[in-house]
């Protein structure tokens, strides 16, 4: 079983409340949402594992299971070009759970128009392989958002 914890502090919305058809049908895979606090903040790894995607806006790490974990900072960040993101690690890396991976300011691109909310996905999984998943509530960095079975 992978344990997934959250990457940003914020409160947990879930997958329905993303301003995205994708996210919130759940196209990408299952998993839930933060909104995160409006302050320069790191997201950090939400599993132990090898970043096999990175970009500014957004990265997946797949644990030793093979489960991969999609971590989408904010909605249509893409358009930003990385403007207002930092990446503190690099593709191919192995990370720790709670190891910094992307410096960003959510305030920031709310100023630009986007939403800051941050889907955390797993990525090819069931809906039903995922449990005590997180949809309300304040989180903190590193707090438990779902268990993959």
């Amino acid at each position: 079983m992978t344990t997934v914890t959250s990457p940003l502090a914020g409160r947990a919305i879930g997958l329905a409340a993303v301003p995205d058809p994708v996210f919130s049908g759940a196209m990408v895979g299952p998993g839930t949402a933060i909104d995160p606090v409006r302050e320069p903040s790191t997201a950090v790894a939400p599993v132990d594992g090898v970043v096999v995607s990175l970009h500014p806006h957004a990265f997946v790490i797949v644990d030793a299971e093979g489960h991969g974990v999609l971590t989408h900072l904010g909605i249509d960040t893409v358009q930003l070009n990385g403007e207002g993101f930092e990446l503190l690690v690099n593709k191919g890396d192995t990370v720790t759970r709670g190891q910094d991976v992307v410096r960003w300011n959510p305030a920031a691109v709310e100023a630009a128009g986007k939403s800051a909310i941050c889907p955390v996905v797993a990525l090819e999984a069931t809906a039903d392989a995922l449990g005590e998943l997180r949809e309300e509530g304040d989180v903190k960095a590193g707090e438990t958002l779902f268990d993959w079975r």
